[in-house]
């Protein structure tokens, strides 16, 4: 099926067919259906428009069983591309080149099983990071990779953050008040546009004044209007948000429009006075595990309940 998810804009999936049909699929759309076939794909030369993880994700294994060599010119950096890449090395196919934007898949004609540890949840760690910085609190997120994360912690570093590489981990506290920075997101290594939500919330308790400019979806200011419920001051013009740090937030409830939206509003909820409640939380639980919990062991006063 075509895809869906949060309705924080265009999804489009033709870098993904084109590179597909490139290869030698047959492709076809019928009544929201995608259907595509071919007998063996071959290996094709395949330059994308833009990054797409999603994309470099999906054609590196096809290619990894394809007939001949696949070059995919212009692909995704992204961390997970690389550990998809690992996996699929150590299941027996050829690929070179991971983490550039050229990587080259030789196929093979099968692949076996293979053990392998995926890679921490670089965004689920970045937000637990920030739910330390914007309490003043003071958090270790163990498993976590720093170096999958350099955009954010510099970022929470330059707003007086103390951001510490531990043993097994990351730890951030903040003692301080929050400085305003500006924050631009695009495409790994750049800072991504999965934390600008959380990020926003942040920036709300800010000293100054915060420029945030989204570059990647088209119609991802939707927490605004929530925090704004909360006694946030942002105003909003196209893809750029200007954010003028306020005092304090005060609790209010909200609705979640969108998965890290919802990771947001529980950030701001943390920090303000008085009670937030945040409703349709099933936006929360497609991208963290248990959130409440973690958050609780933590020392927040945080619980799920019935509306």
């Amino acid at each position: 099926s075509l895809p869906g998810g949060c309705a924080i804009g265009a999804r489009p999936i033709d870098q993904h067919l084109r590179g597909l049909q490139l290869m030698g699929a047959r492709t076809s759309l019928s009544e929201g259906y995608i259907e595509a076939s071919a007998d063996r794909l071959s290996g094709a030369n395949v330059t994308f428009d833009m990054k797409t993880v999603t994309g470099t994700e999906n054609l590196m294994m096809a290619a990894s069983l394809a007939e001949g060599t696949t070059v995919l010119s212009n692909a995704a950096l992204e961390p997970e591309v690389s550990d998809l890449a690992r996996l699929l090395r150590a299941m027996g196919a050829d690929i070179e080149g991971e983490g550039t934007d050229e990587i080259v898949v030789r196929g093979v004609r099968s692949l076996h099983g293979a053990r392998h540890e995926v890679m921490a949840d670089r965004i689920e760690a970045a937000t637990l990071l920030l739910a330390g910085a914007i309490t003043g609190g003071d958090v270790t997120v163990l498993g976590a990779d720093a170096s999958s994360m350099n955009a954010v912690v510099e970022k929470l570093r330059r707003s007086g953050a103390d951001v510490d590489l531990v043993p097994g981990g990351v730890r951030v506290r903040r003692e301080g008040p929050i400085r305003s920075v500006n924050v631009k997101t695009a495409p790994y290594p750049g800072f991504p546009t999965d934390m600008q939500a959380q990020f926003m919330a942040y920036m709300c308790l800010g000293d100054g004044f915060s420029i945030i400019s989204e570059t990647i979806f088209e119609n991802r200011f939707m927490h605004v209007a929530e925090l704004r419920r909360m006694g946030a001051r942002i105003d909003v013009s196209g893809n750029t948000a200007a954010v003028k740090g306020v005092p304090a937030l005060s609790g209010a409830p909200l609705m979640a429009t969108d998965l890290r939206a919802s990771a947001s509003l529980v950030l701001a909820g943390l920090a303000a006075s008085g009670t937030t409640e945040v409703l349709r939380i099933y936006h929360l639980d497609r991208g963290y595990e248990a959130l409440e919990h973690r958050l609780t062991s933590l020392g927040a006063d945080i619980a799920r309940v019935k509306e």
